[in-house]
């Protein structure tokens, strides 16, 4: 068993950061490489393809990494592995490595931001954006309906690491029912780490199902 009390991250070497400059946002090339300009418009006013005064607009479907390929995912580009979902302008979603239960996904600012507080306008819309998608993921990919969202502030919130992240828990009929003093256990609880090969099978399906789910919303008539 591990405790995330021994996983200790130097401020400079954030482990969501080293995720968030592996897979870069979309329409920014290869890492190393100079980003090219690319808008990111509020969901109601996006079109998902093309260009908008001369500058590339970034669709939905490029803010899932694609399964293979020269940019493709690979756990390996972080240490420790990192199995990633979604990595968007402002965001990127993964796997937690010490889960609570299967399919417990992160949701995290791209940039280093350290409390809710901290947040810029677009990056907590982005986040509101995405959450309810993601939630449909992983209640389809775990086949439970049910789930937690939640978001620690601070080291007395059981935040472990400082950077701003929501947990997306599924919560099975065989998972304990959680107590109000219990909640340092979505920060600091005895979990068990992520089998790599299971990560990467669990990661690959829910970028597939979330694929499914950005094509469902541009199949929907507009109002």
């Amino acid at each position: 068993m591990v405790s995330e009390l021994d996983l200790q991250y130097p401020p400079e070497q954030c482990p969501f950061c080293n995720i968030a400059r592996a897979y870069q946002e979309p329409g920014s090339k290869p890492k190393n490489a100079k980003a090219k300009s690319a808008l990111w418009n509020p969901p109601s006013q996006r079109r998902l393809s093309g260009e908008v005064d001369g500058k590339e607009e970034v669709s939905l479907e490029s803010c899932v990494p694609q399964d293979h390929g020269e940019n493709g995912v690979d756990p390996e580009r972080t240490s420790p592995a990192s199995f990633v979902v979604l990595a968007s302008k402002d965001g990127v979603a993964f796997l937690d490595i010490l889960p609570m239960v299967g399919g417990h996904l992160l949701v995290a600012t791209r940039q280093h931001r350290v409390k809710v507080a901290d947040m810029k306008s677009e990056e907590a819309r982005e986040m509101g954006f995405w959450l309810p998608i993601l939630s449909r993921v992983v209640a389809r990919v775990t086949g439970v309906d049910d789930y937690n969202i939640v978001q620690n502030n601070g080291a007395r919130a059981a935040q472990v690491v400082p950077h701003v992240h929501f947990h997306i828990i599924p919560r099975p009929g065989t998972m304990p029912e959680i107590k109000s003093k219990s909640w340092a256990m979505f920060g600091r609880g005895q979990r068990e780490e992520l089998d790599d090969e299971h990560g990467a099978k669990l990661a690959a399906e829910m970028r597939r199902v979330l694929r499914e789910e950005i094509e469902k919303m541009q199949r929907k008539p507009k109002l």
